[in-house]
Parts: C-alpha cells; structure tokens; sequence
C-alpha cells in the first residue's frame, strides 16, 4: 500500500499545480472591435498572391500599373484583380485610373506593416 501512495502523491501534486495555474484569468488590451480591425487588416496578407502583390507594390519606386503586377505574379488576371481589391478593401493599397489602367500604390499603414515584417525576419536570423 505504501507504494501506490508513492504513486498517487505526485498525481495529486500534479493535479494541484494545474488548478492553481489554471484558476488565473489573462485577458488583452484590445476591445472586440479593435480585434477585428487588426484581423481585417492581417487577413489579406495569408494569402500568397495578395502578400506578393504588396510586396511588389510596396517596393515599385512609384505607382505601379496592373500590367506590371500580373506577369510578376504569374497567376491569371482573375487572381490579381481579386487580391488587388482584397488589398484596397483593406485599406493596403490606393488605387487611381488612367485610361484602361489602374496603377496602385502601398498606404503608410501597409509600409509599416512590411518593415515590422522584415524587422522580425531580420531578428530571427541573428
């Protein structure tokens, strides 16, 4: 008997410790709506095409036409236009018409967000 006490003893210290740990309640600073507004903006980014097009977009010396975006890519035209728009719903991309042709540039917000990205990339391989 006095070896399956010896078992058990810890069973319970473990038990114990969980409770004590889990009983503490972590919340964040953001409200419901700032949530949503960070997932909005983040969203369009977990998509290989979309982040891609920023990049591009981001990184072009001046506005870049769509003519551009769409054999860098190498994805069909539908596919551009949708993460074009993605992008400029979210708030990532500005957009003007000239002509048949829109030409897109990165919105402070979306520069940021890259240099926080590259600043991270950057630490990780340190």
């Amino acid at each position: 008997m006095s070896g399956q006490q010896t078992e058990d003893q810890p069973l319970k210290t473990q038990r114990q410790q969980n409770a004590d740990c889990c009983s503490v309640s972590h919340s964040h600073s953001l409200t419901d709506s700032e949530v949503a507004a960070d997932v909005e903006i983040l969203a369009p980014l977990g998509n290989d095409t979309r982040y891609e097009a920023l990049r591009l977009i981001a990184e072009a010396d001046d506005d870049i036409c769509v003519c551009e975006i769409e054999p860098a890519l190498g994805v069909s035209q539908g596919a551009v236009s949708q993460a074009l728009s993605r992008l400029f719903s979210a708030g990532l991309v500005e957009r003007r018409k000239e002509g048949r042709w829109r030409y897109y540039t990165a919105t402070p917000r979306a520069t940021r967000l890259l240099d926080v990205l590259d600043d991270t990339r950057e630490e990780n391989n340190d």
